[in-house]
């Protein structure tokens, strides 16, 4: 059995090179960490989450639910090791970032198919290859890959990190525990603000220091991954309709919702540590200690990990890979991850599920999976490869872009659970027919 090379252990290359070995297929798998980082990883572990500790909604009226009960289905060790590592998050599927990344890397590392090397690749390897370098694709592997796709070129975009502090050093009696609409647990801190601290905090904020970052411009800033500064800077009440909506959230102490509401997400299985929801940032550091602690319940607030912005590389993908996420010019070299345009760490992880899945199938001799567009994970790909997108940007899973059902559904959540009723019959229908 030829042996395919996966290049990068990400959330993509690590459930990419995971499926094909589970289907004895033999994998070497070439990182290079820890011999050597980008700039925005800390740790030696593979799939380690450099944004958000996150995956987003956990619901089946949300596309990203849906997404991650099909990757479930698909046996997916992401999901495995992210629901075996949850911490409380109301709705929303979020992890210890380190106990998580730690059972992943020890799951490849135990998988008698996979063969680790730790370097950092600089050329293609023969045979087959999934390229799984993430958005922050080291400069020699950039090289390859503009050689792999001539005249086209890799776009970019700015991504951001949000800090990270802990809970002791929160001013309690300025915060309470709740997660909107009551809904779940009470797992968010909920820190509120008056209209006079807000419009302070505000003003300060448009006009913080920005650390230098090369080619910054806020046009190119992808939207979902938007910095707090920029957001700010469109307006005054920008972040009450977004990070800081209040609405949902009625403080216990007057029983009343707030002019504005900064909330934080458990980061750790402890819940020691938390993230400032919303807050990516590429302020300097000491700017970012100045106006945050601006928030009442910030006021001595430890930060453990301030918020940082690194550079993300993305693909022209419509016009360079198939629904197999195959390159057309080239087949035997596939993509997987953010590289690809597929945005969110669920997102990721489908991309490298799919890469894998099919190239197992052709290198066992099996029909294609070709998951259709009824499904999360087909329509992701689909989008990825549409040819007919004239303004490629990254894209989140959404309701939007999956096969719309042709009849009416009365009620956006009804038809939410609708459309994945629908999914979750139609990749039934695919995992019967499978040899």
């Amino acid at each position: 059995m030829e042996t395919v090379t996966v290049i990068g252990a990400g959330l993509a290359g690590s459930e990419a090179a995971w499926q094909l070995a589970r289907r004895g297929i033999p994998v070497t798998l070439l990182e290079m960490k820890p011999e050597k980082m980008s700039p925005a990883h800390v740790s030696p572990y593979f799939a380690e989450l450099v944004c958000s500790n996150s995956l987003r909604s956990d619901e089946l009226t949300n596309a990203v639910g849906l997404l991650k009960e099909e990757l479930r289905r698909l046996g997916s060790l992401i999901l495995r090791c992210a629901d075996a590592h949850r911490v409380a998050a109301g709705g929303a599927l979020a992890v210890d970032r380190v106990g998580f990344a730690r059972a992943v890397t020890e799951a490849i590392r135990s998988e008698k198919n996979i063969t680790v090397v730790e370097l950092e690749a600089d050329a293609l390897p023969e045979g087959h290859v999934i390229v799984a370098t993430g958005p922050l694709t080291s400069p020699a592997m950039e090289r390859v890959i503009r050689d792999l796709t001539p005249g086209s070129g890799a776009l970019h975009f700015f991504d951001a990190a949000a800090p990270i502090v802990t809970l002791e050093s929160l001013d309690m009696d300025s915060a309470y525990f709740a997660s909107r609409y009551d809904k779940g647990d009470a797992d968010y801190v909920n820190c509120p603000m008056t209209k006079a601290e807000y419009l302070a905090f505000w003003q300060a904020l448009t006009t913080a220091q920005e650390a230098p970052v090369h080619g910054f411009e806020d046009g190119g800033v992808f939207e979902g991954c938007m910095p707090v500064e920029v957001m700010a800077r469109r307006g005054e009440d920008t972040l009450r309709y977004g990070p800081l909506k209040p609405v949902g959230l009625r403080d216990p102490r007057t029983g009343q919702e707030s002019y504005a509401v900064v909330q934080l997400r458990r980061d750790n299985a402890q819940g020691t540590l938390y993230n400032i929801v919303g807050f990516q940032t590429h302020l300097t550091f000491g700017e970012q200690k100045r106006v945050f602690s601006m928030i009442p319940a910030l006021r001595n607030a430890e930060f453990v990990r301030y918020g940082v912005m690194h550079r993300n590389t993305y693909l022209d993908s419509p016009r360079l890979l198939d629904s197999h996420y195959r390159l057309r010019s080239l087949p035997r070299v596939s993509f997987a991850g953010q590289m690809t345009g597929v945005e969110g760490y669920v997102e990721s992880c489908a991309s490298g599920m799919l890469a894998a899945l099919e190239l197992s199938a052709e290198l066992l001799g099996e029909p294609a999976w070709d998951f259709p567009r009824e499904t999360a994970i087909g329509a992701l790909s689909h989008y990825v490869s549409d040819g007919s997108v004239t303004d490629f940007q990254p894209m989140n899973i959404n309701f939007g872009i999956i096969a719309p059902l042709g009849y009416r559904v009365k009620g956006k959540r009804n038809k939410n659970l609708e459309l994945s009723r629908r999914a979750l019959e139609a990749l039934a229908q695919r995992l019967e027919e499978r040899p």
